[in-house]
């Protein structure tokens, strides 16, 4: 039988107070005290030289109490810090208010003034095409020889209709069938009046025909019929008929004439434009060689001068159809 063999050598083990409680530290050397030294609370270790001291247990307190005393400083640190910004933001629109306060009462005054009238032109609209300002009374103006019952009942279909929305081609049509009618207008008086002013036309002359003697105007539109010929109304000649250029111009030259000349116009007569002639009461009826129309006042004023000169009673014709020309003939 083999005997066995010697135990490996142990290494050595040193005596750790912990274990062994018979242990005495002071016959360990100075490094290895420092070595065993216990550490300080948080990680720290106790200075060199110094001997352990009793760890103050409110200057250390545990790592969970002082988390719990950091919130809250921290939450009322966010809070002073929120205070402090919102302070100072009211004072900033404090500020702008102040400098802009001109400028928002300008905008505000403005933009009730604006409301106003917007708010104003609706309502007058809506009240304008409503009810309330329907036509109820046609008023006729202007007229002597036209009777102005008739233009009322011709105009009657625009009664109840309100102010701005009256036919006004309707009307037209409606006045345009009395020939008596030269212009005319149309105006709405408020709240139910519509009102009309009408120009008739002047008779100028008349003209012989097979019915009698028809009135004419100066564009030569037939106003009315009768079988004698119209007192203080001259006798038209134009063998070119009323809608000639010489009828046009025998109507610019009695329109032209002074009312003194013009009554004593009893016939006129007028080949062509420029050829216009006309007799007067004067005398034994003096004949007046005319010409164009154009220049009357001149030729108003050589013909009055001849009066003067030479009466009517001594003369058979006075020429003033050369402008500024008189041509007496006895």
């Amino acid at each position: 039988m083999k005997r066995p063999g010697p135990l490996p050598p142990q290494p050595s083990r040193r005596p750790d107070p912990i274990e062994d409680p018979v242990f005495d530290e002071a016959e360990l050397g100075e490094p290895e005290r420092e070595r065993r030294a216990p550490l300080l609370p948080f990680g720290r270790r106790r200075p060199r030289g110094t001997d352990a001291e009793p760890v103050d247990r409110e200057e250390t307190q545990p790592e969970s109490e002082a988390e719990d005393d950091v919130e809250p400083r921290r939450a009322e640190r966010q809070l002073s810090e929120w205070r402090a910004r919102r302070r100072q933001k009211r004072a900033e629109r404090a500020e702008v208010r102040r400098f802009t306060e001109r400028a928002r009462r300008r905008r505000a005054v403005w933009i009730g003034s604006v409301g106003a009238i917007v708010l104003l032109a609706i309502g007058t609209i809506g009240a304008a095409y409503s009810p309330l300002f329907a036509v109820r009374t046609i008023e006729v103006q202007g007229v002597s020889t036209l009777d102005p019952e008739s233009v009322q009942s011709a105009l009657q279909d625009q009664t109840g209709r309100a102010l701005p929305l009256i036919d006004r081609d309707q009307i037209r049509a409606k006045l345009t069938s009395f020939p008596e009618i030269e212009t005319y207008t149309v105006q709405s008086r408020p709240p139910h009046t519509l009102v009309v002013t009408i120009v008739e036309r002047t008779p100028v002359a008349a003209v012989a025909t097979d019915a009698g003697f028809t009135t004419v105007d100066a564009a030569g539109v037939a106003l009315g019929t009768s079988e004698e010929q119209p007192a203080g109304l001259p006798l038209a000649e134009v063998d070119a008929g009323l809608d000639s250029e010489a009828f046009s111009a025998v109507g610019q030259v009695l329109r032209a004439l002074p009312s003194d000349i013009a009554s004593r116009v009893t016939r006129i007569q007028a080949t062509s434009r420029e050829d216009v002639s006309f007799e007067m009461s004067d005398g034994d009826g003096v004949t007046v060689i005319w010409g164009s129309p154009g220049d009357t006042a001149e030729k108003v004023r050589v013909l009055t001068s001849a009066f003067s000169a030479a009466p009517p009673e001594t003369v058979s014709s006075y020429d003033v159809s050369s402008s500024g020309v008189l041509v007496v003939t006895e």
